[in-house]
């Protein structure tokens, strides 16, 4: 063979490789880039979620204070007609005016003072909630739902993040969370504080040995909240003057039991965040009498 083919194949075989590794690099960078994006689109799908439920918890607030105006309304109305009604009867009845409309007056004032205490209720409980779910990281925020309903603040917890398996024991994962929600108990002290348990259907003797000497689902739902009620009491410091343990059993479903996610999402402890009865039973009382 001559020389001259020789040196013409030999630069052929360098070009080619050297084109095998060019491209094996793009593919590398395109790989790389690829997982990037891939996290990021998680990352923005996880923070729109979050954004959801921020939303949705605005929107029932929302609705509440409407429902709330409207019985204002209402109320205004049917105080003005019986001013009206008076009036128009006055001659006949000889009904003291005067009186009345300061009847009319203090009974307005109670409900200003009602909108008043309402609306800094409703303000508090989304300060909490905020602060709450802004404490919470990524993966907290996954098996913790931060809700507010009708003027109460819901915590709930799965069962698989808070209980060690088949007991109704905390385990060590739980003890960031719960030390994250003591905090704002502590905080909010006019607060007081319910841990309601929660389970499936399926019935203690089909599960772990471990609770072999619980009766039934009542039991394990009660002695689940009585552990939380004791951690947040013993390790966090909440004072437990504020604190009341129940269980449900397995009668306070939020979905059917007919699947395993459905078990799952039943099977959760309740932390309900409202605030001191006496308060508004206070507010009851000075309520004006109407003659």
């Amino acid at each position: 063979m001559k020389k001259g083919n020789v040196f013409a194949i030999a630069m052929f075989a360098g070009l080619f490789t050297f084109s095998s590794c060019a491209m094996k690099k793009d593919l590398v960078n395109c790989q790389k880039e690829n997982k990037e994006l891939t996290g990021n689109y998680q990352t923005a799908k996880e923070d729109l979620a979050a954004s959801k439920a921020r939303v949705a918890a605005l929107e029932e607030q929302l609705n509440a204070s409407k429902e709330l105006l409207k019985q204002q309304k209402a109320d205004y109305a049917a105080l003005q007609a019986s001013l009206d009604k008076s009036l128009t009867n006055a001659g006949d009845n000889n009904i003291n005016i005067s009186k009345l409309v300061d009847q009319i007056n203090e009974s307005n004032q109670y409900i200003r003072h009602l909108v008043e205490v309402k609306s800094k209720s409703d303000s508090l409980n989304m300060v909490l909630t905020n602060n709450l779910t802004r404490s919470l990281s990524k993966e907290e925020s996954k098996e913790v739902d931060v809700q507010v309903l009708k003027g109460v603040v819901y915590i709930s917890l799965a069962d698989n993040m808070l209980y060690k398996s088949g007991s109704y024991e905390i385990n060590e994962r739980a003890s960031e969370t719960l030390s994250k929600i003591a905090k704002i108990i502590t905080d909010y002290k006019d607060y007081e504080v319910l841990i309601e348990g929660n389970t499936d259907n399926v019935p203690v003797n089909a599960k772990a040995a471990s609770m072999k000497n619980i009766r039934n689902n009542w039991d394990l739902s009660c002695l689940r909240a009585s552990s939380v009620v004791q951690a947040l009491q013993n390790q966090y410091g909440v004072d437990p003057k504020r604190l009341t343990a129940g269980g449900r059993g397995e009668y306070n479903p939020v979905t059917a039991n007919s699947t395993e996610v459905g078990k799952q999402r039943n099977r959760r402890t309740q932390i309900i965040i409202t605030p001191k009865l006496d308060q508004f039973m206070d507010l009851i009382d000075k309520a004006p009498e109407n003659e």
